[in-house]
């Protein structure tokens, strides 16, 4: 009785393993060489293997496999399933039923003509289904002895079915795990595809923004044209490249600008149309790509007379600038280098760039038309208007320049400061839903706890307060930027407790200060009561600790950021610091600048602290002060009254 009780005890401890294991494993392999380890403590099991069953290509794969006689197969290779009768494996999956059989039973199976085929025959055998919560089949699982000194009772024919009914739960949540880093890799796949789409839209975007200024520039032609070939190279491997031009007054091409790494300068400067792939390309008004050994045939069909320049291209292409009839001329692109082969892809953008290329051109010769007909009017007119003209002429175009300049810089400044709170929106939302899912998933499989729940009903306050905090905050911002200079006065004045205020503020900032090794500090009385508009507040908290961030701290490098409050009298003392690197006088002298900052392409806007500076001394009537020293450090001391006082 005792023996028996010593087992069962073994036999729930095993079973206790086996779930545990489930969920700290992320390798099958891993986990099944730890229930094959348990299952020797209770029974005999020098032979044991589990065949897994792909649904989706029919294959069996053996990801464990330990045997005294058979060498183990590739874990990672599939092995076509064999009939019921071919395999004793087999027609366990097959039949999703326990087969127990020993080698008298093989025996007599082999006088029948029916031997199961592969393997050393054993003294002992038992296979068992591995099943999912809908009895589908997800394998096998198989226990064998070669020693006739070792069979397994009936007691131990039980323990290994229950066993396998364990295992299988276990290999089940594994699986489904696995399927769910697959769709997660899928997705990241996807989503990385869509970031370059949207990257190379980007980028065309900006080259048509080029291009269109080109338009506009007063510079010689072959600076143009190296501008624009600058531009193509941006987007497609541009090493030779030519523009033609077609002239339709005389139908002959010239050759205005040339660059190739085997031909200091173009064969001919001047052709007439009808000869070279330029003439080709024009005459089927349409991009082309060819390859050397599609160039080769080109020229030796005859469809294209008189090949221009050097033959021996790995990969060209070409696209015609037209405009409606109107045909510019054409642009080619060519490489030598066999690893670099030109696809559909890159001749779509040079064919994209060619169309407007055209437009550019048709402006710039208008523009040059007109210019010549002003010149030509201005030369009869007397030099006072002359000048006066040009005069007029050049503060036009500064202020129009400036005022999209400005423009620029204030959208960019935008963009900046109310990425950080919607960011932090779309992040805490996009943990929210992934929590949910996990949640749900946890309450259909039955294991949702009460701590489960009350840690899910946590998260979804944490969230909330996260989201709510931050979409406040990114309306603040929008109100902010309706005019350059901060609005004199704010939208929402009340009461409410600072050291709580500065709490929910630093919350809203965690995805902020998250991985990286800056810690915040606040010493501020619990009972300090402000009537004040909070949003003023938490906008300069922000801009203070989004600075110091950016700007005080290199990239992984420790810190600490201290804010302390204190109230004197009917004032609150506000002071900031961090130990960052600091700044010299000149910097600091520029930091409450509007546009002022370090690191304009790096994300900084400059408009953080002039935010600051307008918040501080507009609608809360205080003042600010600023010291900071390289390596020593930023340092503001912010004064402004516990309630704000009203003018008449």
């Amino acid at each position: 009785m005792e023996s028996r009780l010593s087992r069962l005890e073994a036999v729930q401890t095993v079973l206790l393993e086996i779930g545990q294991r489930s969920s700290t494993c992320s390798d099958i392999s891993e986990f099944l060489q730890a229930v094959h380890a348990a299952l020797g403590r209770i029974m005999y099991a020098a032979n044991f293997y589990v065949a897994l069953s792909d649904h989706d290509d029919g294959l069996v794969r053996f990801p464990y496999f330990v045997d005294e006689f058979d060498a183990a197969p590739d874990p990672d290779e599939g092995v076509r399933l064999a009939s019921a009768a071919q395999s004793p494996t087999a027609w366990v999956i097959v039949n999703r039923k326990q087969l127990v059989m020993t080698a008298d039973d093989d025996a007599m199976r082999a006088i029948g003509g029916g031997a199961w085929g592969g393997g050393t025959a054993a003294e002992h055998w038992i296979g068992c289904p591995l099943l999912d919560q809908q009895h589908q089949v997800l394998g096998a699982i198989v226990i064998q002895s070669y020693d006739a000194q070792h069979r397994f009772s009936l007691e131990d024919q039980a323990l290994f079915a229950l066993i396998a009914t364990h295992v299988s739960s276990a290999l089940q949540g594994m699986q489904s795990m696995d399927r769910l880093e697959k769709a997660v890799q899928e997705r990241t796949a996807l989503l990385a595809h869509e970031v370059a789409e949207r990257r190379r839209a980007e980028n065309l975007q900006h080259a048509l923004y080029e291009i269109a200024n080109l338009s506009a520039q007063a510079a010689d032609a072959t600076t143009l044209y190296a501008r624009l070939h600058a531009i193509i190279s941006e987007l497609v491997t541009a090493k030779n490249f030519l523009i033609a031009l077609y002239h339709p007054d005389n139908k002959d091409i010239t050759i205005p600008y040339f660059v190739d790494e085997k031909d200091a300068q173009a064969p001919v400067k001047r052709f007439h149309y009808g000869i070279g792939m330029s003439s080709y390309v024009l005459a089927r008004r349409k991009a082309c790509l060819l390859d050397a050994s599609s160039y080769a045939a080109l020229v030796a069909s005859g469809e294209m007379d008189e090949p221009l320049g050097n033959v021996g291209i790995a990969s060209w292409m070409g696209a015609p600038m037209l405009l409606g009839e109107r045909k510019y001329g054409v642009i080619i692109v060519q490489s030598y280098d066999e690893s670099v082969v030109y696809g559909q892809a890159e001749l779509d953008v040079l064919a994209f760039m060619a169309s407007h290329v055209a437009v550019a051109m048709a402006r710039i010769q208008a523009d040059s038309a007109m210019r010549q007909a002003k010149e030509a009017l201005e030369e009869q007119n007397a030099a006072l208007n002359s000048a006066l003209s040009a005069l007029q002429e050049a503060q036009s175009e500064l202020v129009r320049q400036e005022k999209l300049a400005s423009l620029g810089r204030l959208v960019a400044g935008v963009a900046h400061e109310i990425n950080t709170p919607l960011g932090i929106c779309v992040t805490a939302t996009s943990h929210l839903v992934q929590e949910l899912k996990l949640t749900r998933e946890d309450l259909e499989g039955g294991q949702l706890d009460e701590d489960g729940l009350r840690q899910f009903f946590d998260i979804i306050d944490q969230t909330l307060r996260i989201m709510t905090t931050n979409t406040q905050r990114a309306a603040a911002l929008v109100r902010s930027f309706k005019q350059v200079a901060v609005d004199q006065s704010s939208d929402e004045l009340r009461s409410f407790n600072l050291r709580k205020y500065l709490d929910e503020v630093l919350l809203s900032l965690q995805p902020k200060l998250k991985g990286k090794p800056v810690k915040v500090e606040i010493d501020c009385a619990p009972e300090v009561q402000l009537r004040s508009y909070p949003g003023a507040v938490s906008q300069i908290v922000t801009n203070m600790v989004v600075n110091s961030l950016v700007h005080g701290f290199a990239e992984g490098e420790p810190g600490k950021i201290k804010l302390s409050a204190r109230t004197v009298g009917d004032m609150l003392e506000l002071d900031y610091s961090d130990d960052g690197m600091g700044m010299d006088s000149a910097t600091l002298a520029q930091l409450f600048d509007p546009f002022f900052t370090t690191k304009r392409g790096s994300g900084g806007s400059g408009l953080g602290a002039h935010i600051l500076y307008n918040l501080v001394t507009g609608p809360l009537g205080g003042t600010v002060k600023v010291v900071s020293a390289p390596g020593m450090g930023l340092h503001y001391k912010i004064r402004f009254p516990l309630e704000p006082r009203r003018s008449d």
